[in-house]
């Protein structure tokens, strides 16, 4: 198994506001207030989530499964910028050509990584490859949305119907997995403004925790698992958070007990 699970998070992009409607002499927080404003007018009060390419990268996390590997940590220095984060993200795949998963990846997470390596001028020729350099990526890359390269777990199982979609957290509960706990994506925007990046970071990584044990049991009912693989998955995810220090991972597995009873 080589995988590699992902989920971002993400703020308003104020200085890239600041560019596009001439916002120089307001604050961080006035020019997000305009930015949702805008966008609330954009849709007609239904949402103010920004649009893709106003979003900015913060946080990065991942778990990675190859052989006897299997980790969990969030991409670069915690005061890593922003174009360091995502050069370590597509240097990943250049390295180990994994498959992605993602819960709405193909919805959200790449295209904002995509603007955002744009931007940021981050090359990724591996991830780009469509099969000009590498035959194999004619029939299976990251780019179609029905190859299985990158697996965008809520797209597949929604029979790629956007009628059929559902939030990671009540899948996640639903299949006696812990969800979301403690933070929320509303909550990003706030604790990014109070410097408390490492709460972002744990948030992030607990999200993609629930994104790889929903992941795994997609990969039972497909028969890429069998059973006692399952089990021996599910088995070493619970090892590393018991060995590991972090608090919120063992808050995580104290929610994956309570979840399961």
């Amino acid at each position: 198994m080589n995988v590699f699970v992902f989920d971002i998070e993400t703020v308003p992009d104020v200085a890239g506001a600041r560019r596009l409607w001439g916002l120089d002499d307001v604050d961080d927080e006035g020019v997000a207030a305009i930015m949702y404003s805008k966008r609330q007018q954009e849709t007609g009060g239904s949402t103010d989530f920004l649009r893709h390419h106003l979003h900015r990268i913060v946080a990065i996390s991942a778990v990675f499964r190859e052989g006897e590997r299997f980790n969990v940590w969030s991409l670069g220095e915690e005061q890593a910028s922003e174009a360091e984060v995502i050069k370590r993200f597509f240097e990943g795949i250049e390295r180990y050509s994994p498959t992605l998963v993602s819960w709405n990846g193909s919805g959200f997470d790449l295209p904002v990584l995509h603007y955002r390596a744009m931007i940021n001028g981050v090359a990724a020729p591996r991830y780009w490859d469509t099969g000009d350099e590498d035959r194999s990526f004619r029939y299976n890359n990251y780019m179609s949305r029905y190859h299985w390269r990158h697996i965008d777990v809520m797209d597949v199982i929604a029979a790629f119907q956007p009628r059929a979609f559902v939030p990671l957290d009540q899948m996640a509960s639903l299949l006696g997995f812990p969800g979301k706990f403690g933070m929320t994506g509303a909550d990003v925007w706030d604790e990014y403004r109070r410097g408390n990046l490492s709460a972002i970071r744990n948030y992030c990584e607990t999200d993609v925790l629930n994104t790889w044990l929903v992941f795994l049991r997609f990969q039972h009912v497909r028969g890429h698992l069998q059973d006692h693989q399952l089990e021996a998955e599910l088995a070493r995810t619970r090892e590393f958070l018991h060995s590991n220090d972090g608090q919120h991972f063992k808050e995580f597995l104290q929610a994956w007990d309570n979840a399961s009873v």
